[in-house]
């Protein structure tokens, strides 16, 4: 066990102190690398979804993927110059969540917070099935090891993440930035050919087993719409990027669509030229990258870079699940434990948690990415859509300068994208998309669940029916026979009962608290003075967010003062009704307990308040 804090600074680095916090900003190509890299990376499989789908209706009907994928491109145009007003609204970054709460009501908040939870789940499944999916096609023997491969690549990026946003730009952004310059060489390099008349020039034989329909068009259209998903991360990311944030933001969305789109456009003209049909075990990249490249080094190039974009994909949900799981913890909808800050000033409990999840759900669908596809885009177009009905609403009640322009963008975007998620669900809820229709209830229920916890837990633990008490201090013994010292984590309850039993059984207390940075000390301060007046209050500021440390080091200092003595530790605890409640509250009382215990000549007791 005390190997672990050097295995872990090993692994992830070195503290950071709060301060830090400012430094560890992206410019805007780092941003693009970090937080664009979904939206960047479907280009490797949003053209491939187009084709499975009509392929089915025979080779008459492939022709059809580039009109498909043009209507995608005008959606695409819509939803940037639709976030493009979110992000010059919240400059502060207003996420679909916040946009949804504040606009909408909390309800339809909470709905587009799961919508993007299950999609930024969805996300990593994909983007690491894809990658490995890359791998195998360029050495298909790799193919039975697919899981495994999908798991290894989850672990990597969780490290990656858990070194700080700073350290993971500097690492997505040359795989990024690689992955681009390949695709733009292979659509020129294509097109030369093209013109200089070295392509295939008809589709094989292929047996028709579906008819031609509207219904079948618009499934091939829903199965693209995969393009769009990442492109609301930038307005969820503004704080992420260095000063001016939001004027940056909206420069950085502008760049992703336009290289979005000419990527999208580009690989489905030339599927078209090259009469490409998808393959078992081969991508549809794959496929244009032999018949353009041959088996040349230049071929591996763009399959080795596309699987580590589609790994560096997930990154984007790395970057924003966790943020938004901040957002959701702080208001009370998630446990409280994904709002603290981690080491390296990310979020870790909410990275943890996302590679758990989508761990699970690589090994359910055994890393296949046609398998995943039916259920992704749905959480993403339900969070669009409340986002900019949202915004409509903003603007109506704002009605700052230019208003109205923002407005019609933002109703535009919100019709638009409430129309593909109608498409979307109708086309592929037999498919699997019925399981994130039944999902996103099941995730508010959740939430709202949890909220009615903490606030049952605060009420029991409030103090504002206790009367400010005053206490005639009593003179201080020539000898100190029996000193307390009382952990305070809040001023509730839970610890005014401790403060009680610590005045029956010792002749000194000092208590003492911990701010990692969410004390307002002057407001805790002026509590103390009404309730516990006798006893001093120490506030410790704790640069690098530990409690653990500043509590042992000051009860160590405290113990000088008395060494001939043992010294009683007394940490207030509150029980929950049930067992499983416990895991919505830090077990900062038990590691505390055990640090604590390390040392024979103290005694260390925990007072119990029963909710």
């Amino acid at each position: 066990m005390s190997f672990y804090p050097q295995i872990k600074q090993f692994v992830i680095g070195k503290s950071l102190p709060t301060s830090a916090h400012s430094e560890e900003r992206l410019s805007n190509a780092a941003a693009l690398a970090v937080l664009s890299s979904d939206a960047l990376s479907s280009v490797a499989y949003a053209t491939e979804e187009i084709l499975l789908v009509l392929v089915a209706a025979g080779s008459g009907a492939l022709g059809l993927s580039l009109p498909i994928a043009i209507a995608i491109i005008f959606l695409l145009g819509i939803v940037v110059l639709s976030y493009r007003q979110t992000i010059r609204a919240y400059p502060q970054g207003g996420g679909s969540y916040i946009v949804a709460r504040e606009n909408l009501g909390l309800y339809p908040g909470l709905v587009a917070g799961g919508s993007l939870m299950i999609d930024y789940i969805l996300t990593v499944t994909v983007s690491i099935s894809a990658g490995t999916a890359a791998l195998t096609s360029a050495i298909p023997a790799l193919q039975p090891h697919t899981v495994l491969l999908c798991l290894i690549f989850i672990f990597l990026l969780m490290l990656a993440n858990l070194r700080g946003v700073k350290e993971s730009g500097r690492i997505f952004m040359i795989p990024t930035y690689a992955f681009i310059a390949s695709i733009f060489l292979l659509i020129i390099v294509g097109l030369f050919k093209q013109v200089t008349g070295q392509v295939i020039t008809e589709y094989p034989p292929i047996p028709i087993t579906k008819e031609l329909s509207l219904f079948f068009i618009l499934r091939a259209f829903s199965a693209g719409c995969t393009a769009l998903t990442g492109v609301e991360a930038i307005s969820d990311g503004v704080l992420a990027f260095k000063p001016p944030e939001w004027k940056n933001a909206r420069l950085t969305l502008f760049y992703l669509g336009t290289i979005l789109g000419l990527m999208f456009v580009g690989i489905t003209f030339l599927a078209n030229s090259y009469h490409v049909v998808p393959a078992e075990g081969q991508t549809v990249v794959s496929l244009l990258g032999r018949e353009i490249f041959g088996n040349s080094p230049v071929y591996y190039f763009v399959q080795i870079v596309t699987l580590l974009v589609l790994l560096l994909a997930a990154n984007t949900s790395y970057a924003d699940f966790p943020r938004l799981c901040y957002f959701l913890a702080r208001d009370g909808f998630l446990p409280r434990q994904l709002a603290l800050l981690g080491d390296h000033l990310v979020y870790s409990n909410g990275i943890v948690l996302l590679s758990i999840c989508a761990a699970i759900l690589v090994i359910i669908f055994k890393g296949q990415v046609n398998a995943v596809i039916p259920l992704y885009a749905v959480g993403v177009f339900t969070s669009f859509t409340l986002s900019q009905a949202g915004m409509v609403q903003h603007w109506f009640k704002e009605k700052s300068q230019g208003w109205k322009a923002s407005a019609i963008m933002n109703n535009l975007g919100a019709i638009a994208t409430f129309i593909v998620l109608l498409v979307i669900i109708s086309t592929k809820f037999l498919l699997g998309a019925w399981l994130v229709v039944v999902a996103i209830p099941v995730v508010v229920s959740l939430f709202v669940a949890i909220h009615r916890h903490y606030q049952y837990v605060a009420q029991r633990l409030s103090i504002q029916d206790i009367a400010p008490r005053s206490y005639i201090p009593k003179p201080k013994p020539e000898v100190i026979t029996h000193p307390a010292l009382v952990i305070v984590g809040q001023l509730n309850r839970g610890t005014v009962e401790a403060l009680d039993y610590a005045r029956t059984i010792a002749d000194e207390i000092v208590a003492v608290h911990v701010d990692i940075g969410s004390t307002d000390q002057e407001k805790l301060q002026e509590k103390w003075r009404n309730l516990e007046s006798d006893i001093p209050l120490n506030i410790i500021d704790s640069p690098y967010r530990s409690v653990i440390s500043p509590i042992v080091n000051f009860v160590s200092e405290f113990e000088e003062h008395h060494p001939d003595v043992f010294t009683t530790i007394i940490i207030p605890a509150f029980v929950t009704r049930n067992w499983w409640d416990s895991i919505l509250h830090n077990q900062t009382t038990l590691f505390l307990k055990n640090a604590l215990r390390a040392k024979k000549s103290r005694v260390v007791t925990t007072v119990r308040y029963y909710l």
